[in-house]
């Protein structure tokens, strides 16, 4: 039976803005029929700068955590970035301590400083929701650092998952998977974040399902913007309302990969920039398939979509508008989520 689970960056600004903390998220999950969750332990805007969401590594802390999960018999994911042994040792401690069985991480790339830039959409909180310099030679990389860490989770029984984190191309992370070649570390499918890479989401599914052990599912569109070097970013909406064919995708993934657990990432309000070369993911302009133009979701003049993901940058009026619609797109994605895993086993 597939189990759905919820991502907190699907609520980020009710965390970010201090209107919900990780008790709160759950409860809320689980009022929903969510019957897992995925929390994120990254530094932004307004939270914990080491443990995110989470908001602290205290035993005491965590032990609330996971009797809050008990209770409703939830499972829990943790979702990281970097791959240096240290940290990710100190994110197996918590995940230990909380019961979670598998960390989503990504492979990092070297950016500029972020000391010039001002504001969240700018990259002041996390730059990696920005354009940055990047050599593919991270990924050759990547496969020895990773090696590391592999005695540590089978001595811990915890799964390490590599997130197509919208800088990467599929084969990129397949080729990363074929040197590791260890069950202890699969792929981490996030059914939109490709685009980015100017990769078709179902090539990506395709490439990354017999190696993925987690996901985000979550949908987009494509929006201009005049200020982007290439005029127009990706877009996140809730699930169902966007371009992707999340039917197709959804089958693609639980017919090639074992996965028994759905996580929806609702990313929305947000816009990503395209940080690869258009071509580089196979795709080479937008205007077709998962890369049609659609409005911008906001009046350009009073938030431009760089600024959708920090909406209290512009105003408390935005911000109050933006939260309303953040918890009804969870909960008009959450239906849809299911209703599509629904008909999947119908069918099967």
């Amino acid at each position: 039976m597939l189990k759905i689970g919820l991502d907190t960056e699907s609520l980020h600004l009710w965390f970010q803005n201090k209107r919900m903390d990780i008790f709160g998220f759950i409860e809320k999950a689980h009022q929903l029929g969510f019957g897992g969750v995925m929390i994120n332990i990254l530094k932004d805007y307004n939270l914990d700068p080491e443990w995110g969401t989470l908001e602290s590594n205290d035993p005491e802390h965590l032990k609330k955590v996971r009797q809050l999960l008990e209770k409703y018999n939830m499972y829990a994911e943790l979702a990281t970035k970097g791959i240096g042994f240290e940290h990710l040792c100190r994110v197996l401690d918590a995940a230990e301590a909380l019961g979670a069985d598998i960390i989503r991480t990504y492979i990092p790339i070297t950016l500029n400083p972020a000391a010039s830039r001002a504001t969240g959409g700018e990259g002041k909180y996390d730059q990696a929701k920005v354009r940055g310099d990047f050599d593919p030679v991270v990924f050759d990389n990547a496969a020895m650092e990773l090696e590391k860490i592999i005695p540590e989770l089978k001595k811990r029984r915890i799964r390490i998952a590599l997130e197509n984190h919208e800088y990467e191309i599929s084969r990129e992370l397949t080729d990363v998977m074929k040197k590791l070649n260890s069950p202890w570390i699969g792929l981490h499918y996030d059914f939109g974040n490709s685009m980015m890479a100017w990769e078709d989401p179902e090539q990506a599914a395709r490439e990354m399902a017999p190696y993925t052990i987690t996901t985000h599912f979550k949908d987009h569109i494509i929006i201009p913007c005049p200020e982007d070097q290439y005029g127009y970013v990706v877009c996140g909406v809730p699930a169902g309302t966007g371009n992707l064919d999340l039917k197709k995708l959804l089958q693609i993934v639980l017919d090639n990969s074992t996965i028994s657990r759905l996580n929806l990432e609702m990313c929305y309000p947000y816009c990503a920039q395209f940080k690869r070369t258009p071509g580089t993911g196979g795709i080479f302009s937008v205007g077709e398939g998962s890369f049609q133009v659609k409005e911008p979701l906001f009046d350009p003049n009073l938030i431009k979509p760089g600024d959708y993901y920090y909406p209290q940058e512009i105003s408390e009026e935005l911000l109050e508008q933006c939260l309303k619609l953040q918890m009804e797109g969870v909960e008009a994605s959450a239906a849809f989520t299911r209703k599509l895993c629904s008909e999947y086993q119908e069918t099967r």
